[in-house]
This record gives C-alpha cells, sequence and structure tokens, in this order.
C-alpha cells in the first residue's frame, strides 16, 4: 500500500494493530521495535536475579530448583501484569534485601520455618492490596518522614553488604572482634574479588549485563580453579511442586511473626512506590509529579507478592534495574511484557543457575549494597531530629543482623527525639502508631528482630 495505513489483510499488520491497541504506541511516541529492545535491556540488567534468589533462599532450606521455577514464573506474571494492567515500562522480579530478610533474619535468626516466611510473605501481600484498595497508601506514604524512607534503603544496603562480604569469604567471624578479614588465599575468595572488579568496571563503561557478566564469568573460573561441578546448561524445568502452596499462614500469625509482616510490609509499599515513581520520571511518564496508574501499578506490584508466596519465593517488588530500558526508549507495558517473556525463555537454564555458587552472586549483591548507599546524600545532616534516627535505623539493620530490629528502633527514636526536643507537631500520626507498635513488640520480647 502506498498511502501508509496498515493492510489489515497481512498478519504482521493484524499483530502491530493489536499491539497499537493494547499499549498506546503511537501516543507515547514509540514503537514496537523500540519497546522490544528496551524489553530486552531491562532483562540483561535484572536477569541475575534468576541465578542470586535460588541461591539466597537455598539457604533457608528451600529446593533450589523449585525456587528457580518460582522466580522466573513469578517475574513473568508480575512483568506481564504491569505491563498490560497499568501500562508501564516496568518489570518486576522477587526484590533483592527482601530475600536476604526472608533467608538470613526470619528464618535463621529467628528460626521460623520457611513455609511460614511464606505465609509472612502472603499476609504482607494483603496488607498491601488493602491500603492500596482503600486508599490508605497515600496516608502512609506521605505520613513516613523522607528521612526513614532513605535510612531503611541505606540500611538494607548495609544489610546486603555484610551478607555479600561473608559469602565471598572477605570477612569472616572473629571470637575478639566479632568479624575480621578473611583468608585472602581462598580461590572462591579470589573469584569473589575478580567477579567484584568485573561488576564495577563493565558498569563504570555502561555495558548493561554488567552483573549477569559478572556472575557467568565467574561461574564459568570455578569449574577450573574452585573445583565446581559442571550440570549443564539446558534442560526441561525443575519439579514447582516442593514450594507450590507450601506456604503455613495459619503459622505466620500464631507464631509472632507480627513484627516481621509489618516490616515486609512497609519495605515493600516504600520499595515499590519509590521505585516506580523514579523509574516513571525517567520515563516522562509523571503528570504534575504524579503518576496517572498508580493505583494500578501499585495493584500489579501486590498482586505479584501474592503470586510468589504461592509459587515459593520472598517479596516481589518493581525493578530499578527498568530504567534501563527505559533509557533505551521503552515507554509502554510492551516492554515489561517483553521481559515477562525472556523470564519464560529461562526456565530451561536450571542447570545452569544449579552450579552458580554463593560466591558468584556475592559481587552482584555487594554492588547493589554500595548503590543503594547514594541515598544517604539526600539526607539533611543539619537537622539531627532527621539524621540520627536515619543512622540509627542504617547501621543497626548490619550490625544487628536485622532489618526489622534497625526499622524498630529507628521510628521510635524518631518520635521520642521528635517529642523531647519539642517538635512533635512534625511528627505524622502514622509513625506514632508504627513507633508505639514497635516499642510495645520490643518490651513484650526483650527484643525485636
Amino acid at each position: 500500500m502506498t498511502d501508509g495505513t496498515r493492510d489489515p489483510a497481512t498478519p504482521p499488520s493484524r499483530r502491530a494493530g493489536l499491539l497499537e491497541r493494547t499499549f498506546r504506541l503511537a501516543e507515547h511516541g514509540t514503537s514496537v521495535r523500540t519497546e522490544v529492545l528496551a524489553g530486552l535491556t531491562t532483562f540483561l540488567t535484572m536477569a541475575y536475579i534468576v541465578f542470586v534468589n535460588p541461591s539466597i533462599l537455598a539457604e533457608a532450606g528451600m529446593p533450589r530448583g523449585a525456587v528457580f521455577v518460582a522466580t522466573c514464573l513469578v517475574a513473568a506474571l508480575g512483568s506481564l501484569i504491569m505491563g498490560l494492567y497499568a501500562n508501564y515500562p516496568i518489570a518486576l522480579a522477587p526484590g533483592m534485601g527482601l530475600n536476604a530478610y526472608f533467608t538470613y533474619v526470619i528464618v535463621q535468626g529467628l528460626g521460623f520455618t520457611w513455609q511460614a516466611a511464606l505465609g509472612a510473605v502472603f499476609i504482607s501481600g494483603l496488607c498491601f492490596l488493602a491500603v492500596t484498595l482503600t486508599g490508605l497508601r497515600a496516608l502512609i506514604v506521605d505520613g513516613i518522614p523522607r528521612s526513614m524512607r532513605i535510612a531503611i534503603t541505606v540500611g538494607i544496603g548495609l544489610f546486603l553488604a555484610i551478607i555479600a562480604l561473608k559469602n565471598a569469604g572477605v570477612v569472616a567471624a572473629s571470637p575478639a572482634t566479632f568479624v575480621t578479614l578473611g583468608d585472602l588465599h581462598k580461590p572462591e575468595t579470589v573469584l569473589a574479588v575478580i567477579g567484584f572488579l568485573i561488576v564495577a568496571v563493565l558498569s563504570a563503561r555502561k555495558v548493561r549485563a554488567a552483573l549477569l557478566t559478572s556472575i557467568l564469568t565467574v561461574t564459568a573460573l570455578s569449574f577450573v580453579f574452585a573445583g565446581n561441578t559442571f550440570q549443564g546448561v539446558v534442560a526441561l524445568p525443575p519439579s514447582l511442586a516442593p514450594t507450590f502452596l507450601a506456604l503455613d499462614v495459619s503459622g505466620a500469625l500464631s507464631a509472632g511473626l507480627m513484627n516481621v509482616i509489618l516490616v515486609l510490609f512497609l519495605v515493600e509499599l516504600f520499595d515499590a512506590t519509590g521505585t516506580l515513581m523514579g523509574v516513571a520520571s525517567r520515563a516522562g511518564l509523571l503528570t504534575d509529579d504524579r503518576l496517572p496508574r498508580l493505583n494500578r501499578a501499585l495493584m500489579a506490584d501486590s498482586a505479584a507478592v501474592f503470586a510468589g508466596s504461592l509459587l515459593g519465593t520472598s517479596s516481589t517488588t518493581a525493578y530499578l534495574e527498568s530504567a534501563s530500558g527505559v533509557e533505551q526508549g521503552g515507554r509502554t507495558g510492551l516492554t515489561a511484557a517483553t521481559v515477562a517473556a525472556l523470564f519464560v525463555a529461562c526456565l530451561f537454564f536450571a542447570p545452569l543457575a544449579a552450579a552458580v555458587p554463593a560466591y558468584a552472586t556475592a559481587p552482584a549483591l555487594f554492588y547493589v549494597a554500595c548503590l543503594m548507599l547514594r541515598e544517604l546524600v539526600a539526607l539533611d545532616w543539619d537537622d539531627l531530629t532527621e539524621a540520627i534516627p536515619a543512622c540509627v535505623t542504617a547501621l543497626l539493620m548490619p550490625f544487628t543482623y536485622s532489618i526489622a530490629t534497625g526499622v524498630s528502633l529507628g521510628f521510635i527514636i524518631y518520635a521520642v527525639l521528635k517529642l523531647l526536643t519539642g517538635r512533635a507537631r512534625e511528627v505524622k500520626p502514622v509513625v506514632w502508631v508504627i513507633a508505639v507498635v514497635f516499642l510495645y513488640k520490643l518490651v513484650e520480647t526483650g527484643g525485636a528482630h
């Protein structure tokens, strides 16, 4: 045809027409090719999660193969819902920090079963859904001081850092000083250091798949220098049965996990909202500093949290790595739908994921931790009633090996400082409620996790 209109008789045009109607590509000034390439870019920057998440949750006693399948499926499902329902170029997957909290605090630290931990994730998702449907989300997000939001992000980064350094063998336990330098002669530790240098150098050079390249390179070297055994690359997906519907909701409610559920809820809420706003801002999708379909995006996120708990993985959240796809021109949900399709394809690479050792994923964890620390510059250091609670929150997370403890004491100290300095009016009601709940749990248990 010469007039530039689509020919409805040809299958490609029909497909293009369907995609146009679904994602409104022309309205957003983009094309199918641009959106697909943006989706590929986003996927490459976040594909490391299919190796890292099974590695972390396996330490909680969860079957690694089933977690791998759950990770791929929930990332695909969450991203697809975000793309089709909210029409945003934002991908979802199990969150870094939240998976560490699941394993190292809830299971290893508090001694709960991973089934009860999945139950806690399910309940936190229910709370997330409830505040989204009722409009309470805006009140909670607006009521939490910016300094505490920053502190939670930085604290999780520090928590990830100490886990990464431990898994890499860079730090080790010491009876005299609690932690000390590990054995740098071990091949695993040397490979982890090399992996971090790869991540740092490639990221500085703007290579999209820096984290994935580091993980695969260290894994390849581990077969030669660290005695790793090759298990193949491609195979049919492992069974999901060991984790599917294995969550223990009654156990989560009866075993004193309410404090943990509150922390999961708060972190999921801030993480999702902050990431959505940040990526949307880069894409120029904000209207008067507001996200037009924010509730739809948060609904997609809460649905993914539900699905993850049912399939068998820790909390799912929006990924900041989606910004890489936005920089490549992604503007609609077709970008997220492309990411979903690629995560489905990942299901057939389970043997490769099973061969990835913890010291190969440690550099990626440490690099993510480094990026999270940059939020510190946004603190108002001249206002000690804001800066001190933020520092307490961030520092206590790694030093008590508990995200919940840092959050709990941070909110309590924030409220107390404001009260004793005559600035109680600056504290929003939601902060008083959270501080009282955490204080009650602290007094009741003698310690918070």
